[in-house]
C-alpha cells in the first residue's frame, strides 16, 4: 500500500455522517490491516536503508545485501519479489513486478578457471511489466515500457517497448503501445477507499 501518510492526506473526505462518508470508512476500517502489514514491511526496508518513494506498493519483498543500493520510484506495484543486492538496483516510476520475480546483481563467469563474481548494476525503466517467476541478471537494463514474460530469464539488455519471453529471454514480433499513462497502484482496493471512498 501507498504509505500510511500520504493516503491520511490525500484521502476523500465526505460530510460527516453521509452515506458516502459510512461508506468510505467502512471500506477503510476494513483495508486497514493489510494496509499496516504492507506499510510495516516498508518501513523495515526504508529503515535498512532502501529509497522506496511514499506511493510505491511494496509487498512482501526479500532484500539481500546491500539494501542502501535499492531504489524504487513512484506508483510501483511490487508483489514477492527476491532481490539479491550487490550493485544499484533502480527501479523506475510505475513499475509493475508480480510474485516470485528474482532480480539478481551479481554470479560466477563460468569461463573463468577461478570462478570469478561478478556484479552489475540492474536499471529498471518507468513502466515496466514484469511477469511471474521471471529472472533479471545482472547488468540489465529494462528499457520504458518493456513487458517480461512469467517465467523468462532476461540475460540481456531489453530496447523500449519490447516484449519479451523465454530462456532466454527473446523479443515477439508485437510491441507494446508507446503511448502509456496509467497508474498501478490505482486499482487496488485499500487505496481506492483512501483516494476514492
Amino acid at each position: 500500500m501507498a504509505s500510511l501518510r500520504y493516503l491520511w492526506i490525500n484521502r476523500a473526505q465526505f460530510p460527516i455522517g453521509t452515506k458516502l462518508f459510512v461508506r468510505a470508512w467502512g471500506k477503510r476500517v476494513f483495508s486497514l490491516p493489510e494496509l499496516i502489514r504492507r506499510n510495516h514491511h516498508r518501513l523495515q526496508l526504508i529503515k535498512r536503508g532502501a529509497n522506496i518513494d511514499q506511493t510505491a506498493e511494496i509487498g512482501e519483498v526479500k532484500v539481500e545485501g546491500l539494501v542502501n543500493l535499492v531504489s524504487i520510484g513512484a506508483f510501483c506495484s511490487l508483489g514477492r519479489v527476491y532481490m539479491a543486492v550487490h550493485e544499484h538496483i533502480k527501479i523506475g516510476e510505475r513499475v509493475v513486478i508480480n510474485d516470485g520475480v528474482k532480480i539478481l546483481t551479481a554470479s560466477h563467469d563460468v569461463s573463468d578457471p577461478h570462478w570469478s563474481f561478478i556484479k552489475q548494476n540492474i536499471v529498471i525503466e518507468d513502466y515496466v511489466w514484469i511477469g511471474t517467476d521471471a529472472i533479471i541478471l545482472p547488468g540489465v537494463h529494462l528499457g520504458r515500457g518493456v513487458v517480461v514474460g512469467a517465467g523468462a530469464v532476461v540475460t540481456k539488455s531489453v530496447n523500449n517497448g519490447a516484449i519479451v519471453v523465454g530462456n532466454p529471454a527473446k523479443p515477439i514480433s508485437k510491441t507494446r503501445c508507446k503511448e502509456l499513462n496509467y497508474n498501478p497502484c490505482e486499482f487496488l482496493a485499500a487505496n481506492r477507499a483512501w483516494l476514492l471512498g
